[in-house]
C-alpha cells in the first residue's frame, strides 16, 4: 500500500455525449454488463459526470434548467464487478475521498419548472431557476446568491448495487400500484420504466431493449439497495453496507454533490458536479442474514463543517399547511412549513424567495423530526447556520433588516424572465392521515 498510484477503474469523456459512453448507464437492471472489475479489498478511483450528463451549463440563464430532459437521468458510473461478491453478501463501501475535477471547479443548483420535474415547493414556486457555484478548495460561493460562503460536505447522491430480476419486478409492481392509485392532479407519484433515452451501458441490442422495457428509473432510493438517497452525511470517511443481489454485486455510483442541505428540497437541490470518487470495497460473506438487514446502513465519516451549537437559528413547522388545513401527523406538510418559515425570515435581508429556496437546498442546513407522537401535529425543525453569511442574520439583526435592506442580486431565470412566479396552489388538498395505518372497512 502507498507504493503505487490508486487505479482509476472508470474514466469519463466530456467531449462525448454521456449516452455514448459504455461505462455509464441510467437505469437499474441486473443485465447491464459490467463496466469494469474491482478486487475484494481494493481501493479505486471512479470518475463521474454530473447527474444530467452535462445538460446544465455554467452561465446566467435557466433555459437549460427549464428544458432539461429528465428521461435521461441519472447517469451513473458502472456497474462494476466486485470479485467474489454473491447474493446475500454485504458490500462494505468506504468512501475515501470525493473531489471535483481540477479543470471543472464549479457546480450548479437548480429549481425545475413545475411542468418538468418540479420540486418540494412547486405549488408556490413553479418557475425554473438556477445558481452557479464556484469552488475554491473546500469552499463554495455563488454570483447568483451573494453574501454566503460555506465548506462543502462532499458526497455521492447515488450509491448502490443492481437489483436481481426478482427485486426489480417487486419495484416495478409496487410503484405501478402507486401510480394506478394516484389521486393527485398533474403530478407524477412515481416514474415507471421509460424506454426513451434509456442507456444500458455496453449492452448489445437485445439486452438494451430489455433494459429499456424493464429497467427501473434511478429517481428514488429504494429499501432493498439504497440508490438515490441523497444523504449529505455520507461523505469522506463514511462506510455504507449495501446488500448484494446479483453475482459480482454490479455496483454503481454517481450524482456527486459538493454540498447539500437535508432534504435537497428543490429536487436539483444539491450543488451538483462532475468529479472523482475514491472508494475501498470489501465483501462481507452472508452479511445480509448475519446482520438481519432489510436496507443499507451507514456510519458517517469524521469530516463535516463545524458550527457551534449556538450558531444555528432553528425554525419550526407543524402538520398545518399554508392554507390552514389540519393534517394528521404529516411530516411532509410539517417540513414544508418549516422551510417556508425560513424563507420568510431570510427575505427580510434582501434575498428573493427563489434565492433562498436554492440556498436551503444546497447549504449545510440541519433538518430534523422533532416530534412524531403528539397528535395531530408532527413537528420538524430546520437549523440554519448563521456563519455561512458574511453579514449578521441573528434575530436582533432581523428586527432592523428592513432599515438597511441589501441589494443581493438575483438567481438565473429563463430568457426574458427577471423574477420567478409565486403561486398559491394546493388549496383543494385533502386532509392526510398518513400511510400504512388501518383504515375503516
Amino acid at each position: 500500500m502507498g507504493k503505487t498510484e490508486i487505479r482509476t477503474v472508470c474514466k469519463v469523456d466530456f467531449d462525448k455525449p454521456a449516452s455514448e459512453q459504455p461505462q455509464l448507464h441510467n437505469r437499474w437492471h441486473p443485465d447491464i454488463p459490467f463496466a469494469g472489475s474491482i478486487k475484494d479489498g481494493e481501493t479505486v478511483k471512479i470518475e463521474c459526470v454530473d447527474w444530467t450528463g452535462g445538460q446544465i451549463g455554467n452561465n446566467d440563464s435557466a433555459d437549460d434548467m427549464k428544458n432539461v430532459d429528465l428521461t435521461k437521468i441519472h447517469y451513473l458510473s458502472g456497474p462494476f464487478e466486485v470479485e467474489g461478491a454473491q447474493p446475500g453478501d454485504l458490500l462494505l463501501v468506504e468512501i475515501m475521498d470525493v473531489q471535483p475535477f481540477q479543470d471543472r471547479p464549479w457546480g450548479f443548483t437548480g429549481i425545475f419548472d413545475k411542468t418538468n420535474g418540479g420540486g418540494f415547493l412547486d405549488e408556490i414556486y413553479p418557475s425554473a431557476a438556477k445558481a452557479i457555484w464556484d469552488f475554491e478548495g473546500i469552499y463554495a460561493t455563488s454570483r447568483h446568491i451573494p453574501g454566503v460562503k460555506f465548506a462543502g460536505l462532499i458526497h455521492p447522491g447515488i450509491i448502490g448495487c443492481a437489483p436481481s430480476a426478482e427485486v426489480l419486478a417487486t419495484w416495478n409492481k409496487r410503484e405501478g400500484e402507486l401510480v394506478a392509485a394516484n389521486k393527485l392532479a398533474d403530478r407524477d407519484v412515481a416514474h415507471l420504466p421509460q424506454p426513451i433515452n434509456t442507456h444500458a451501458g455496453a449492452a448489445n441490442k437485445e439486452i438494451a431493449e430489455k433494459v429499456a422495457k424493464e429497467g427501473a428509473r434511478t429517481v428514488p432510493g429504494r429499501p432493498e439497495h439504497g440508490g438515490n438517497c441523497d444523504i449529505k452525511n455520507l461523505s469522506r470517511g463514511s462506510k455504507v453496507y449495501l446488500p448484494v443481489h446479483v453475482p459480482g454485486a454490479k455496483f454503481s455510483v454517481g450524482d456527486l454533490h459538493f454540498s447539500q442541505g437535508d432534504g435537497e428540497i428543490s429536487f436539483c437541490g444539491a450543488i451538483e458536479m462532475a468529479g472523482v470518487i475514491t472508494i475501498n470495497f470489501k465483501v462481507i460473506r452472508n452479511g445480509v442474514e448475519g446482520m438481519g438487514l432489510k436496507s443499507p446502513i451507514y456510519i458517517p465519516g469524521p469530516v463535516e463543517p463545524s458550527f457551534g451549537p449556538g450558531r444555528y437559528i432553528y425554525f419550526e413547522g407543524f402538520s398545518v399547511d399554508e392554507h390552514g388545513k389540519q393534517h394528521y401527523m404529516d411530516v411532509t406538510v410539517a417540513y414544508r412549513q418549516t422551510v417556508l418559515r425560513c424563507i420568510e425570515y431570510l427575505r427580510r435581508f434582501g434575498y428573493s424567495d427563489y434565492q433562498i429556496y436554492l440556498l436551503l437546498s444546497c447549504a449545510p442546513i440541519q433538518g430534523h423530526v422533532a416530534g412524531i407522537v403528539d397528535v395531530p401535529n408532527a413537528c420538524t425543525t430546520l437549523g440554519l447556520p448563521m456563519d455561512i453569511f458574511d453579514f449578521d442574520i441573528s434575530p436582533a439583526a432581523a428586527l432592523k433588516a428592513g432599515e438597511t435592506k441589501r441589494d443581493l442580486g438575483r438567481c438565473a431565470f429563463e430568457t426574458g424572465v427577471t423574477e420567478g412566479k409565486v403561486t398559491n396552489g394546493g388549496k383543494n388538498s385533502q386532509i392526510s392521515f398518513g400511510g400504512g395505518l388501518t383504515y375503516k372497512e
